[in-house]
């Protein structure tokens, strides 16, 4: 599986950009600001419908316009599949596939797959527990795109249910500071508010615990799956032995927890009801905080070198390693599952990373069927990569062959003001920056209505 072609018009600094691709290794260099990651986050919006910049979708639309669209050619198995997406923050994001419109943008999940490497992944060894969540979750879509739905699912209902706990505080809490005012006229006594608010609450735990021990399962599975891959690629990395694992910490109550830490994998059933169990147990809590402390969103993944935790006792260069370990292990597991290749993309990763480590990651990646890379420098880039795959210099959003000139600007290039000049076609491979789509100019109006949410950039 790789990208054919990348179309974006209104995507961050470009108006309008065509980039032909082919499988193999490409690398775009060009200086910070002229445009090299924008390109590879939209191969990477395509596959997941987020970017690993933002959390949000609004940076990602040119300042001025009132929305963006991706656009890319996917080639599987010698099938050629286009997906859209048009990106209009405030509003639902639509999407089409094969040019037909589809109900929901994550319809189209799973056409393509990518595994993405970047600075900010550094953030799942020294982060918050959210980034291991998110990359749990954002793999856990990739391997099976169903569980998008059971996110979104879990998410609303986390929502509500914490809604619920601020809004019936005052008739929920025991012992408040203040008593509760007495109830007005056509009010109901506060026994009888406080009886409806818990029936209310157990019904949102049912809730919760349906839908999170779903989500909980299938975290475990991956992470189960994960791990043999996890040790090779650190040590492959790292060019040392240093025992790299990945426990799951859960917020469930501590028996369960401890199997789990253990590595224990649960059927969905008894999750729930240890996860039932556990509400009920710090629901005194909870009211009196106004936040729900039981669920996948309060679990985390603890990473360990060894016998401590890779948080702050992980040198620099071993969290790199790490971290790439997490990402290398990713691509293996979609690879040994789906049978094709997920698109890896490394963006500015090898000025990071000593000369051995760029070795040892350039050995790993050479043998996958597409690689992109960006880098601020060309020779941050192992020769191996670069002389086996094709170099582009990126420059003020024109995209060119390494050590051709660059096309010059034109006046309508230059007049939006964007700060990022549309460019001509300018390479003979015709993988160059320029206005307009593959099939002619006419190929970047907006995506017809059919979609029923909204897509975070997160």
């Amino acid at each position: 599986m790789h990208v054919r072609h990348l179309t974006l018009k209104d995507f961050r600094s470009y108006p309008s950009a065509e980039l032909a691709l082919t499988p193999g290794v490409t690398t775009l260099v060009g200086l910070n600001g002229q445009g090299k990651t924008n390109l590879v986050e939209a191969v990477g919006y395509l596959a997941t419908l987020g970017s690993h910049r933002v959390a949000t979708d609004q940076p990602l639309v040119r300042f001025g316009a009132a929305q963006a669209i991706v656009r890319g050619a996917i080639v599987r198995d010698d099938r050629e599949t286009m997906v859209e997406l048009e990106i209009t923050p405030g509003r639902a994001n639509r999407a089409r596939l094969g040019r037909s419109p589809v109900s929901r943008p994550r319809d189209v999940l799973g056409t393509v797959r990518t595994v993405l490497f970047a600075p900010e992944d550094l953030a799942l060894v020294k982060g918050d527990p959210s980034e291991r969540r998110r990359f749990l979750d954002e793999l856990l879509v990739q391997r099976q795109p169903r569980w998008s739905g059971v996110r979104s699912d879990y998410d609303k209902i986390l929502k509500q249910r914490n809604a619920l706990l601020k809004s019936a505080a005052p008739v929920l809490r025991k012992g408040a500071r203040r008593p509760p005012r007495p109830p007005r006229d056509g009010e109901p006594p506060l026994d009888e508010a406080r009886e409806a608010a818990l029936h209310t609450l157990v019904v949102w735990n049912d809730h919760l615990a349906t839908v999170g021990a779903q989500l909980l399962y299938a975290r475990l599975r991956l992470l189960r799956d994960l791990a043999p891959d996890l040790g090779e690629c650190y040590d492959a990395v790292s060019a040392a032995s240093s025992n790299a694992r990945a426990t799951y910490r859960s917020s469930l109550h501590e028996d369960l927890a401890k199997r789990l830490a253990a590595g224990e994998v649960p059927e969905i059933e008894e999750l729930r009801a240890g996860m039932l169990e556990t509400l009920e147990q710090l629901r005194s809590s909870e009211i009196e905080r106004g936040v729900s402390l039981v669920g996948p969103h309060r679990d985390d993944l603890v990473l360990s070198l060894g016998e401590l935790p890779a948080k702050g006792y992980a040198s620099h260069g071993e969290s790199w390693s790490f971290a790439l370990g997490l990402k290398l292990a990713a691509y293996r597991l979609l690879r040994r599952d789906l049978g094709d290749d997920p698109v890896l993309v490394l963006d500015d990763v090898f000025a990071e990373l000593d000369s051995g480590r760029r070795e040892r990651l350039a050995t790993l990646v050479a043998d996958c069927e597409q690689v992109l890379i960006t880098a601020a420098v060309g020779a941050d880039v192992p020769d191996t990569l670069r002389e086996s795959g094709t170099t582009y210099a990126v420059e003020l959003g024109q995209v060119h062959l390494a050590g051709s000139p660059a096309a010059e600007p034109t006046d309508s290039e230059t007049s939006d003001g964007s700060g990022a000049p549309e460019a001509e076609g300018a390479g003979e491979h015709g993988s160059d920056i320029r206005p307009g789509g593959p099939d002619g100019p006419d190929t970047t109006d907006g995506v017809e209505a059919g979609a029923d949410e909204e897509v975070s950039g997160g």
